[in-house]
């Protein structure tokens, strides 16, 4: 069932593959139904297989680029498979059957692909979305999730087992590569010692006052005592002006000393 239009020609560099899930139910879709409808939104990879039946449909040339992988990783590499499989990418399709995975894999080693996922398993749905993408694992080669492909943003295939697809000596990780010894480091110490800092001298501790017997001491200061201000004497009482005795001109008033009234002067 070839597809209509490829993705055009590839680029070059390392060969790689990289696995995809369809999201749809592999015990209701066959490959040739999931096949059909990829053709149909012109977005045909180069293999579409249903790990349950073993059924395989090529959709494109190898030697082509596939249209499910956007441009411009969909062109990068001698070879670049994009291999569609009928499943779901939170139930990774590596927990079921495998009917043909050795055939396809040995399919893909004979076009140069490595069995070796650079970038590691790749991680589970939805925490695939956030995953590293990286531009220096994609240039190695090799095997890849489509959550691992540089600009892909899809989760997909999920959490899978990747010694199931790629066989049990597949490297989970990379090994890294050892540094080259350094001239002349070999008869260098490993550890530095730390230099012997010489001890601060002891000062001695300053006489406080209290302690100098040399020292005389202080005049105590007397305080000076704020004088309260006296209180100002209660003014007396102004008395009232006593009426003065009214002058008439006829019977003035006596003058010297007062004369006795009574029966004493009537005697004399």
């Amino acid at each position: 069932m070839p597809a209509r239009q490829d993705g055009g020609a590839l680029r070059g560099g390392a060969p790689r593959a990289v696995w995809l899930s369809g999201e749809c139910d592999p015990r209701t879709v066959s490959a040739r139904s999931a096949a059909a409808d990829l053709v149909k939104e012109e977005r045909p990879p180069h293999l579409v297989w249903h790990p349950g039946s073993g059924d395989v449909v090529q959709l494109v040339p190898v030697t082509r680029a596939a249209r499910l992988l956007g441009p411009p990783v969909g062109r990068e590499g001698r070879v670049c498979v994009q291999i569609m499989v009928v499943g779901q990418s939170r139930i990774p399709f590596t927990g079921s059957l495998l009917v043909g995975v050795e055939a396809i894999v040995t399919w893909l080693e004979a076009w140069g692909v490595a069995r070796r996922w650079p970038a590691g398993p790749p991680l589970p749905s939805p925490q695939s979305y956030h995953a590293l993408r990286s531009r220096r694992d994609w240039a190695l080669g090799g095997h890849f999730g489509a959550s691992q492909v540089p600009l892909a943003e899809r989760p997909d295939p999920g959490g899978i087992d990747i010694r199931r697809i790629t066989g049990p000596d597949t490297p989970v990780a990379p090994i890294p590569v050892p540094r080259a010894p350094i001239p002349g480091a070999a008869d260098a110490p490993l550890l530095l010692s730390r230099p012997v800092r010489a001890p601060d001298p002891v000062r001695a501790p300053e006489p406080t006052r209290a302690s100098d017997p040399t020292r005389a001491p202080e005049p105590v200061r007397a305080e000076p005592v704020r004088a309260e201000p006296a209180e100002a004497p209660a003014r007396p009482a102004r008395a009232a002006p006593l009426p003065g005795v009214p002058s008439n001109p006829d019977h003035p008033p006596p003058q010297g000393d007062p004369v006795p009234v009574g029966s004493s002067a009537l005697s004399h």
